[in-house]
C-alpha cells in the first residue's frame, strides 16, 4: 500500500492546496510542501527498510501492488518499485520539494491553481515510474501533459502561449504514436496467445515479426525521444525553458526528461530487444549529433535560460548514448547522469531565475562584475558550472565517465567523438561564469546576495551532487539488479 500512498498523498495534497488557497496563499504553499515531504519520507523508508530484504530473497520488486481494474480489457492497477524506479522516485520528490520552495515567493497569482498543477504533474511522474501496466503507464504519461501546459501558459513569460502550444503539440502527437504502438502490441499479443492484456510481464517476449516489432518500437521511441528530448526533436525545449518559470523549468528538464530515459530502459529495450539492437547505431549517431550540436548552440546563446536548455540537451545526449551502447557500464553511467543532470541543471535554472529576479534580464552580455556584489551566488554558480562541464568529484563526471568507458568497449569511434562534447561543455560553462560574474562592475551593480531560502535550497543541491560524485556506490548497488535485467535483453 505504500506505493499507493505515494500517489494518494501527492494528488490529495494538490486538491487540498487548491482548495485552501481561498483562505490564504500560505496555506496552499504549506500543504504542497508537506505533501512532498511526506512522500519523500515514505520513499526513504522504502529505500532503507525494503531494499536489503527484497534482494535477500531474490525478489525483482522491492514493493508491488497488483489490483484488478478493468478485467474485461486486461487492465490492471499494477505498481512496482525496483532499484531503478526507487532512485528516480527519490530524485522526483527531492526536486519536487525544491520546486515548491523556490516558487514560494515567485508565484503570487492563482497560487492554489499553481500548486494543484505542480503536485498533479509530480503525481503523473511517479505514476510513470511505478506503472507495470501499459494502460496505466500511458495514463500517467499523458497526465503529465495538461498540468505542464498550464504551468507554462499561465505562469510563464511574454511568449508563454506560443511555448506552451509548441510543447503541447510535440508531446501530444508523439504520445498518440505511443498509444497506437501500445494498442498494436496489445492486439499482437492477443493474436499470438488469445489473451488481452496490458501487463508488462505478460507482454515481454510477445512474438512479433521483425517488421512489426520495428514499427511498434518506433512508436514508443517517438514519445520518449520528444520528451527526453533527442535531436532533432528537441526544438520545443529551448523555447519552453525561455518562457517558463524557474520551478517549471526544474520539473521540465530534470524530471520529465528522467521519465523518458526511464521508459527507454524499462519498456523499450525489454519489449523490443531485436528492434532496439537493429536501430541502436542510428540512435547512437543521433545522440552524438545532439551532444555536439547542443554544445555549439549553447556557446552561442546570450539568453541564460536558453543556454542552460541547450546544455541540458547535451547531457541527455550522453544518457541516450549510454542506454543504446549495449554496455552494462554505460547503462549505469546513463542512470547516474540522469540523477546528476537533474540536480546540476535544476540548480543552474535556479541561479538563472535568481539573476533574472534581481537584474530583470537574462542577457549574459548585459551582466559582468556580479561577483563583487553577490559573492555567494557567484561561488554557487561557479560550482554548478564546473559540474556541468564534468569536474571530477561531482556526479556529472561519474556518469559521463562511465558512459564513455562503457561505450569505448563496444563503439570506439562513438566514444571518441562523444568525448569532444565534454570538451565543448567547458567553453559554454566558463563563458557563463566569465561574462556574468567576472570582470569589472561596469554597471555599478548593488544587488542582494542569496537569501536564506535560496542558500538552503542551493546548498542542499550542492551536497547531493557531491554525494553522487564522491560516494556513488549506493547508487550502483541499488542499480545492480535492474541493470542486469535490462542488459539481458541485449545479449
Amino acid at each position: 500500500m505504500i506505493l499507493v500512498w505515494l500517489l494518494v498523498v501527492l494528488l490529495g495534497g494538490g486538491v487540498l492546496a487548491g482548495l485552501f488557497a481561498r483562505l490564504h496563499p500560505l496555506l496552499s504553499r504549506s500543504i504542497a510542501l508537506v505533501a512532498v515531504i511526506v512522500d519523500l519520507v515514505l520513499a526513504l523508508i522504502l529505500a532503507v527498510c525494503d531494499f536489503g530484504a527484497a534482494h535477500a530473497v531474490g525478489s525483482r520488486w522491492l514493493e508491488e501492488v497488483n489490483w484488478s481494474w478493468i478485467p474485461q480489457s486486461g487492465i490492471q492497477f499494477h505498481l512496482g518499485l525496483d532499484g531503478l524506479s526507487l532512485l528516480l522516485v527519490l530524485l522526483t520528490l527531492f526536486l519536487g520539494m525544491v520546486a515548491v520552495l523556490i516558487s514560494w515567493s515567485d508565484i503570487t497569482t492563482a497560487v492554489g491553481f499553481y500548486h494543484f498543477h505542480l503536485l498533479l504533474i509530480l503525481g503523473g511522474i511517479l505514476g510513470v515510474l511505478l506503472s507495470l501496466d501499459l494502460f496505466l503507464f500511458y495514463f500517467s504519461w499523458e497526465l503529465m501533459l495538461v498540468p505542464m501546459y498550464f504551468l507554462i501558459s499561465i505562469w510563464g513569460r511574454e511568449r508563454r502561449t506560443y511555448a506552451a502550444i509548441q510543447f503541447f503539440l510535440f508531446t501530444q502527437l508523439s504520445g498518440l504514436l505511443m498509444l497506437i504502438a501500445i494498442l498494436a502490441l496489445y492486439f499482437a499479443h492477443h493474436q499470438a496467445t488469445g489473451i488481452y492484456t496490458f501487463e508488462y510481464q505478460d507482454l515481454l517476449g510477445t512474438q512479433l515479426s521483425p517488421h512489426m516489432a520495428m514499427w511498434i518500437m518506433l512508436g514508443f521511441f517517438a514519445a520518449f525521444a520528444v520528451k527526453l528530448p533527442v535531436f532533432p526533436f528537441h526544438t520545443w525545449l529551448p523555447d519552453a525553458c525561455a518562457e517558463a518559470s524557474t520551478a517549471t523549468n526544474l520539473v521540465l528538464t530534470s524530471l520529465m526528461a528522467a521519465t523518458a530515459a526511464y521508459a527507454m530502459v524499462r519498456f523499450l529495450l525489454p519489449l523490443f530487444p531485436d528492434a532496439a539492437r537493429a536501430i541502436a547505431p542510428v540512435i547512437i549517431v543521433l545522440a552524438i549529433i545532439g551532444i555536439l550540436y547542443s554544445a555549439v548552440l549553447a556557446f552561442s546563446q546570450t539568453d541564460l535560460m536558453r543556454l542552460i536548455a541547450y546544455a541540458s540537451i547535451g547531457h541527455l545526449g550522453f544518457v541516450l548514448l549510454g542506454i543504446f551502447s549495449g554496455s552494462p557500464l554505460a547503462l549505469q553511467g546513463a542512470v547516474m547522469t540522469v540523477l546528476a543532470h537533474g540536480v546540476s541543471i535544476g540548480a543552474l535554472f535556479l541561479i538563472a531565475g535568481a539573476l533574472e529576479k534581481r537584474l530583470h534580464s537574462r542577457e549574459i552580455e548585459t551582466m559582468g562584475g556580479l561577483w563583487d556584489t553577490m559573492p555567494r551566488l557567484g561561488g554557487v554558480a561557479l560550482f554548478f558550472a564546473l559540474a556541468a562541464l564534468g569536474l571530477p568529484g561531482l556526479g556529472d563526471f561519474i556518469g559521463e565517465f562511465l558512459i564513455l568507458i562503457g561505450t569505448y568497449q563496444v563503439h570506439i569511434a562513438a566514444a571518441a567523438v562523444a568525448a569532444c562534447g565534454v570538451l565543448a561543455a567547458t567553453f559554454y560553462a566558463l563563458r557563463f561564469v566569465q561574462y556574468a560574474f567576472q570582470g569589472s562592475n561596469l554597471h555599478s551593480w548593488r544587488l542582494p546576495d542569496l537569501n536564506l531560502r535560496e542558500a538552503t535550497v542551493l546548498g542542499a543541491l550542492m551536497i547531493a551532487l557531491l554525494w553522487l560524485g564522491l560516494y556513488p556506490q549506493p547508487v550502483f548497488r541499488t542499480l545492480a539488479q535492474t541493470a542486469s535485467h535490462a542488459q539481458a535483453f541485449w545479449r
